[in-house]
């Protein structure tokens, strides 16, 4: 068994040596200064994590189908109060830094605020593990039962997005990377603070800016296809195919936020007011399931079974 593990780790090496090779060739040389670094220095890792996400995605709502729900309530407030905070660190940062370092709006390259750049690589490094920690989300979804929750959006940007910033960390780890960085990193601490919250029923009523979180993803994604672009017309040292990487993800995000935001907003409230006018036909309006933000409570996500006290 020893002999075989040490053959494993053998063909790792060189499949990861191969890789190298491979990203050397068409990326060129990798960023020195992450040498060493939690998770960069091959991308392994980074690709095991991600099949192991997509497989619980698959599997685990198999596994749950005959299994009652599980509350998470605790742990959820804990969860999003430190990516709260986590979120709120990065943006503090990254601003600082930008600001510290003169950073240039319209394009900055890798290698020009000197200890700012060091400043801002650190920082973003932790907003790549942030990607890795993010695929709970997914994870309480599966427990909770909230299938629903689980789009070809969510699993696609929480997939994707991890495995991106490794090779921005390991290529383009400062410089134009920050701005997507600083703008998400700020929505993020609006978004866990309201999930946060959410978690607490008697917070429920009132949580009122779900919508406008999505509203400010699809301004954030607008406004960094903006601030790419500028990189493009007025180039400067940072890698123009990176920037139009940047742009074509931006455009897929704006499709899938936009047909998700349609689906669940427009069409909801032609349905409540479809609703609406039947129960004053009947002489009455009824609350719809029982809460004013659209939370449905848990029980109404799965199929009828003995109600329990979370």
């Amino acid at each position: 068994m020893p002999g075989g593990w040490q053959s494993l780790g053998f063909k790792m090496e060189h499949f990861d040596a191969s890789l190298s090779t491979y990203f050397k060739a068409l990326l060129g040389p990798r960023d020195t200064r992450v040498k060493g670094w939690f998770l960069l220095d091959n991308y392994i890792p980074t690709f095991i994590c991600s099949v192991i996400y997509l497989l619980i995605v698959w599997l685990g709502p198999k596994y749950m189908r005959n299994k009652q729900p599980f509350s998470c309530r605790g742990i959820l407030v804990v969860y999003n109060l430190g990516l709260t905070l986590l979120s709120l660190y990065m943006f503090c940062e990254l601003v600082t830094g930008v600001w510290e370092g003169k950073y240039n709006f319209f394009c900055q390259g890798t290698r020009t605020a000197g200890e700012s750049d060091m400043k801002i690589i650190r920082v973003l490094w932790w907003y790549y593990f942030s990607k890795l920690i993010e695929f709970m989300d997914t994870f309480f979804f599966i427990l909770r039962k909230n299938n629903h929750q689980i789009t070809v959006l969510h699993v696609y940007h929480h997939a994707s997005m991890l495995n991106i910033w490794w090779f921005v960390m390991n290529w383009v780890p400062c410089g134009h990377s920050y701005f997507g960085a600083t703008l998400n990193s700020f929505i993020h601490v609006l978004m866990y603070s309201y999930y946060g919250l959410s978690s607490v029923p008697s917070m429920r009523p009132y949580l009122w800016w779900k919508k406008y979180i999505t509203q400010g993803q699809l301004l954030q994604f607008v406004l960094t296809i903006i601030q790419t672009s500028c990189g493009v017309i007025w180039p400067c040292t940072f890698p123009l195919g990176w920037l139009y990487f940047q742009i074509g993800y931006m455009i897929s995000l704006i499709a899938l936020f936009t047909n998700f935001y349609i689906q669940t907003y427009n069409k909801k409230g032609a349905s409540r007011r479809k609703d609406h006018l039947k129960d004053h036909q009947n002489g009455s309006v009824a609350a719809v399931n029982g809460h004013t933000n659209s939370f449905s409570p848990l029980e109404n996500n799965v199929k009828p079974r003995k109600l329990r006290k979370d």
